[in-house]
C-alpha cells in the first residue's frame, strides 16, 4: 500500500469503528498562543480533551497536516521531517485502552498488512513520585495480540533510553520507559503545563532486521534506539490527568489520544526505513535526481533536506504564511534557505522551486486540494524568496569561507546576519560542514551585537520622531 491508499485505508477503518472524521486544521494555531506552528494532531482539539463536547460526537478521526521544527537538524536521516502528515483517531470519553489498542493492531497488521513478527511496543514504567502507577493493563492488552498472533511476549523494564542501550532489552516485545512513555505538551510530568492534559501513552515500533545495529548509539539496541533498526510508527495517549498548581487530578473523563506517523507506516508497508522513498516524497527526490545530473545514492542527505523543506514551505503558504524576520515567517525563510543552500550542492545554482512545487501540489492532489488550488501563490511567493537569497547566498559563502579555521565569533556570525541575511542557525551549520570551528562563546558575542543593533535603532528612532 502507498501513503495516499494507507490514508484512505486509515479513515475508512476508523468511518467504520464509529468514528466521524474532521478537516484538518492549518498549520497556524488559531487559538493558541504558545506555540507557532500545529505540531500534533491532538493541538486543535484541546479544548474537547479537557471536557468540552466535541460537535461531531465522543469519536474522532483525520490526517492532521502538522510541522516541526525543533528537530531541523535531524533532517537529513532516514525518518525526520519537519513536515509530516499524523493520522489521528479520539474518543473522549468513550472507549479506552483494550478498544484503542486492538484498534490499532487491526489496522497495522490486517489493514496495511504489517508482519506482527515485527511489531514491537512501549508502555510508561509509571511515576511514584507523583502517584502515576506502571501502566500493566496496556501491557496485558499487548501481551493477548501477540498471543492471538503465535508470538510470546516478555517484558523487561529499562526506564531509560540510556539504560536500555547499556543493558538491554533481551528482545523483549514490551519495554518499560519512563518519561518517553509520558506524554503532555511539556515533555516531563513535572513539566507539564498547569491545566493541560496528560497521561500514560503506549508506543508501537517496527523492526527493519536487515539493519545493523551502530554502536554509536549504545551497546545493546531497543524500541528506542536511534540506530534506524527499529522505526516508530505510533502511540496511543491515555489522558487521564489534568496539571494542578499542587500535583495531578483525575479528568472529568478519560480520553485516548491517537497519533501515527502517515510517513513511516507507509514506508514500513514498502518494507524500507527511509521515509523518502514514499509517493509522498519520491517524485520531489525524482525531480532533484534529474534537475541536477546526481543520483539520491549519492547526494542523499542534500535531497532529502531540499524535498522535506520545500514540502513545509508550500503548505506554509497554503495556509497564509509569508516570508519574514519574525514568528512563523522566520521558520519558513529559514526553511527555504536551508533549501538553497543545500541545492548549491546540487550544483543547482539557477532558481528551481518553480518546478518543484507543482510536483508537490500533484502528490496531494486527492487529499488536499486546496495546494493545487493556491499552487501559482506558492510558486510566486517561494520563488521570489529563492531568487532574493540567491543573490546573497554567493557574498556570504565567500565571506565565511575567509573566515579564520577556528574560532569564528558570535561578532562575524552577525556580519552574515546583519549584511547577508543568513539566519545564525545556517552560519553555524554550514562553518561546522565547512570544518571552520565556532567560538564557545559565540551566542553571547552574537546577542551582544543584536542588543547594539536594537539600541541604535531606538536612537535613531528618536531622533526622527
Amino acid at each position: 500500500m502507498d501513503a495516499d491508499a494507507i490514508r484512505a485505508a486509515f479513515l475508512e477503518y476508523m468511518t467504520e469503528q464509529g468514528h466521524v472524521v474532521i478537516p484538518r486544521a492549518p498549520l497556524i494555531p488559531r487559538d493558541d498562543p504558545t506555540t507557532l506552528f500545529t505540531g500534533s494532531g491532538m493541538q486543535p482539539l484541546l479544548p474537547y480533551l479537557l471536557g468540552a463536547d466535541h460537535p461531531a460526537g465522543t469519536r474522532l478521526a483525520d490526517s492532521q497536516t502538522c510541522l516541526r521544527v525543533q528537530d531541523i537538524e535531524e533532517v537529513g536521516d532516514n525518518r525526520h521531517t519537519t513536515f509530516f502528515e499524523m493520522l489521528g483517531n479520539w474518543s473522549l470519553g468513550d472507549y479506552f485502552k483494550d478498544e484503542q489498542i486492538r484498534q490499532f493492531w487491526t489496522f497495522l497488521t490486517e489493514r496495511v498488512g504489517l508482519d506482527p513478527d515485527r511489531i514491537y511496543v512501549s508502555c510508561f514504567i509509571g511515576d511514584p513520585t507523583h502517584g502515576i502507577p506502571k501502566d500493566d493493563e496496556s501491557a496485558a492488552v499487548w501481551t493477548r495480540l501477540f498471543a492471538e498472533a503465535g508470538i510470546a511476549a516478555d517484558q523487561v523494564e529499562v526506564d531509560t533510553e540510556e539504560h536500555a542501550a547499556s543493558v538491554g532489552t533481551g528482545g523483549a516485545r514490551i519495554a518499560f520507559y519512563g518519561k518517553k512513555n509520558w506524554w503532555c505538551r511539556g515533555g516531563k510530568a513535572e513539566e507539564m503545563p498547569i491545566g493541560e492534559p496528560g497521561g500514560p501513552d503506549t508506543e508501537v515500533f517496527y523492526l527493519f532486521p536487515h539493519i545493523e545495529h551502530d554502536p554509536a548509539y549504545g551497546t545493546h539496541c531497543h524500541q528506542n534506539c536511534d540506530c534506524g533498526r527499529f522505526i516508530e510508527l505510533g502511540n496511543s495517549v491515555f489522558m487521564e490527568y489534568r496539571r494542578t498548581e499542587t500535583g495531578f487530578e483525575p479528568l472529568p473523563r478519560r480520553n485516548v489520544d491517537y497519533g501515527g506517523g502517515l510517513a513511516r507506516i507507509a514506508a514500513a508497508a514498502l518494507n524500507t526505513s527511509d521515509v523518502f522513498r514514499i509517493g509522498l516524497l519520491w517524485p520531489i527526490v525524482e525531480q532533484l535526481e534529474v534537475l541536477s545530473g546526481r543520483s539520491y545514492d549519492d547526494e542523499t542527505h542534500a535531497m532529502r533536506v531540499i524535498a522535506d523543506h520545500l514540502r513545509g514551505a508550500t503548505f506554509l503558504a497554503v495556509d497564509g504564511v509569508r516570508p519574514g524576520n519574525k514568528a512563523q515567517g522566520y521558520v519558513m525563510r529559514r526553511l527555504i534557505r536551508r533549501a538553497v543552500r543545500y541545492a548549491f550542492k546540487l550544483g543547482l545554482e539557477e532558481n528551481f522551486f518553480p518546478q518543484i512545487i507543482p510536483t508537490v501540489a500533484g502528490i496531494y492532489d486527492v487529499h488536499y486540494p486546496e495546494v493545487k488550488q493556491h499552487a501559482d501563490t506558492v510558486v510566486a511567493i517561494l520563488a521570489k524568496e529563492e531568487q532574493a537569497f540567491r543573490r546573497t547566498l554567493r557574498k556570504g559563502l565567500k565571506q565565511l569561507g575567509g573566515y579564520r579555521r577556528t574560532g569564528v565569533t558570535g561578532a562575524e556570525l552577525f556580519v552574515l546576519y546583519d549584511t547577508f541575511g543568513f539566519p545564525v542557525e545556517l552560519s553555524t551549520e554550514e562553518a561546522r560542514q565547512r570544518g571552520i570551528t565556532v567560538s564557545e562563546t559565540w551566542r553571547a558575542e552574537f546577542d551582544e551585537q543584536m542588543a547594539a543593533q536594537r539600541a541604535r535603532s531606538q536612537q535613531a528612532t528618536s531622533l526622527h520622531a
